[in-house]
């Protein structure tokens, strides 16, 4: 049995691996507490993923390619036939957005297969027990709903640069305000606050649903392990635990895959959408 679960129940052993290690920032607690383990797992999965690919560009050759070349122009080839198959205008800039969204998404995502008590073994090793009580660390960003909301805001912002170089900035405004409901003469002006709040509804639910879908997936799969692990963390149950945990693990490898590529093709289509006209 973990040492969190042995000392504190199953509750307290859900807690402490849903705890986020957070640091302060600006020196205001209320206003700029952020969760460090989220930000710092992020950060070096995206310059993973850049390392990877950036190194296979690099050692590409027209021949015929390695098996990490293969596998690099494999993942490229699929993701450019997604974004072809939604998007119909220059696909130059859409193309590395969607292949930077799943593969960082995909890399995050699968923190969620990594040993629930890793870390804090880790800590238990180096600085001992009383350490790794006290030693916070969620490996999974996707599970943390500022990460999810940051990605889901930064595509929000594309999205409307993409809108603004398609119509200008005069005919992204008068869109807002003349669609979806058009009308003439006097009705069309009564329309235009009725047209305005539509649209910033419909504009700020795209993110919000990014970001809510990610997270409330990860979340809950990320939940389903600890449930595992706390229930089944004495010697006595360590094999079914095992098993279930392999179980769950083989169904999560689709979720981890599919919220990756959902996020992903749902940015192109977002996209494609905030370049045309209503």
């Amino acid at each position: 049995m973990s040492e969190q679960t042995g000392s504190g129940g199953l509750n307290e052993y859900i807690k402490h691996h849903l705890t986020h290690n957070t640091s302060e920032v600006f020196g205001s607690e209320a206003l700029s507490k952020f969760n460090f383990d989220s930000w710092i797992v992020a950060l070096v999965l995206g310059l993973l993923f850049i390392l990877w690919f950036g190194l296979a560009a690099r050692k590409a050759t027209a021949g015929v390619p390695s098996k990490g070349q293969a596998f690099v122009e494999i993942i490229l080839e699929f993701i450019d036939g997604q974004v072809k198959d939604t998007f119909h205008g220059d696909r130059r800039s859409v193309t590395p957005l969607a292949l930077t969204i799943f593969m960082w998404v995909v890399f995050m995502n699968t923190m969620d297969l990594l040993p629930l008590d890793l870390f804090g073994w880790l800590v238990h090793v180096t600085a001992g027990p009383e350490a790794a009580h006290h030693t916070y660390f969620r490996a999974v960003p996707t599970a943390d709903l500022n990460t999810t909301f940051a990605i889901s805001a930064s595509v929000f912002f594309i999205l409307i640069g993409h809108a603004v170089s398609a119509k200008g900035v005069g005919g992204f405004g008068k869109e807002l305000v003349t669609a979806p409901f058009h009308a003439h003469g006097p009705m069309k002006l009564v329309l235009v606050p009725v047209n305005l709040v539509m649209n910033i509804i419909e504009w700020l639910v795209k993110p919000v649903s990014l970001a809510m879908r990610l997270f409330g997936n990860m979340y809950g799969g990320e939940l389903v392990f600890m449930l595992i692990a706390g229930l089944m963390g004495s010697i006595y149950t360590f094999v079914p635990g095992v098993i279930a945990n392999a179980a769950w693990a083989i169904f999560h490898i689709l979720i981890i895959l599919l919220q990756a590529f959902i996020f992903m093709i749902l940015t192109v289509v977002y996209i494609a959408g905030a370049r045309e006209s209503h």
